[in-house]
Formats: C-alpha cells, sequence, structure tokens
C-alpha cells in the first residue's frame, strides 16, 4: 500500500507541475486549482505513504519520480530543450529510485 501511495504522491506532484507551469504563463482559476490540488494531494498521499514505508525512502521515489516526470513532461509539451545529456540524467534518476525500490 505505501509504494501506492508513493506512486499517487509522484502523479500528483507531476500534475503540479503542469498547474505551476500553465499558472506562470497565465493566470486561471483552472491553473491555479491544477496547481494547488496537485501539490496538496501529492503531500497527502505522500504523508499516508509514511505509515508504510521509511521516510527515506519513501521521499527520494516521490522527489526522483516527480522530477523525471516534471522533465519530460516539460520536454514533451512545454517544449523544453531535448538533449542527449537531459535524457541521460532522467535515466540516471529512474535508475536509481528502482534501485532504492529494490533494495528496500
Amino acid at each position: 500500500m505505501g509504494w501506492l501511495f508513493v506512486f499517487l504522491a509522484s502523479v500528483s506532484e507531476i500534475v503540479g507541475v503542469i498547474g505551476l507551469k500553465m499558472h506562470s504563463q497565465e493566470k486561471t482559476l483552472k491553473s491555479g486549482s491544477l496547481y494547488i490540488v496537485g501539490f496538496g494531494a501529492s503531500f497527502a498521499f505522500l504523508y499516508g505513504a509514511l505509515s508504510y514505508l521509511p521516510i527515506s525512502i519513501a521521499y527520494a521515489v516521490w522527489i526522483g519520480v516527480g522530477t523525471a516526470g516534471a522533465v519530460l513532461i516539460n520536454m514533451f509539451f512545454f517544449g523544453e530543450s531535448r538533449s542527449p545529456g537531459r535524457y541521460a540524467s532522467v535515466l540516471l534518476i529512474i535508475i536509481a529510485v528502482v534501485g532504492l525500490k529494490v533494495l528496500s
């Protein structure tokens, strides 16, 4: 159950990042709501995960998946650079997150 909460927290964080990006471009109720609800849900799910997993693992995986997801979303939907170095960096984040999951 803890891993499900971490996954939902990561997805919610990505939603929050999308809302933040949209809100920085055009301040609307929709983008502001997406931003606030996304990050709020993210913290709530992370809090739920801490009942099942150590914070050192849950937090690191949450940050890693959220960061990798946010970078990929911004590359594909918001026109950020798609350099080989960025792809390699995201791959390293994913390898580290999988390593933490496997070893915990």
